[in-house]
């Protein structure tokens, strides 16, 4: 493994966040830097990544976003339309009931993925915030 795959592997796997290819630029070093990765070992790493089974890509809103999948416990996903964020929840009645749901279709579940948009609590409570004050 190279120097920068090394580098990347610490920089992806030292946290546990969401984030798009574009968001793990951001954060490395800058061409001329030590450690310096170029846009494309990045893609190529990521889906290297994800192909090993390491990460998990999903689309949302047009973009393809990674997370931690390798010895993570199975967890879905609510999404705020309005600011982005991304929170995620597990739950063992979801997922009771999707195993009934396959064995009443004779289907061997390998994984799911749920993400539930809407807006989060903090978004409602600065639009609450606005329409109280509209009204004043």
């Amino acid at each position: 493994m190279t120097e920068q795959r090394r580098f990347l592997v610490e920089q992806v796997f030292s946290r546990h966040e969401h984030f798009d290819a574009d968001q793990l630029i951001e954060q490395l070093p800058r061409k001329g830097a030590p450690n310096y990765v170029s846009r494309p070992t990045v893609y190529r790493a990521l889906k290297e990544f994800v192909d090993a089974g390491l990460l998990r890509r999903f689309e949302l809103n047009g973009r393809s976003v990674y997370e931690h999948d390798y010895g993570y416990p199975e967890h879905d996903h609510f999404y705020c339309v309005q600011c982005g964020e991304l929170t995620e929840f597990q739950s063992e009645e979801l997922v009771r009931l999707r195993d009934e749901i396959a064995r009443e279709h004779r289907f061997r579940v390998r994984s799911h993925r749920l993400i539930i948009q809407g807006i989060c609590q903090g978004c409602s409570r600065r639009r609450n915030r606005r329409r109280a004050q509209d009204l004043v």
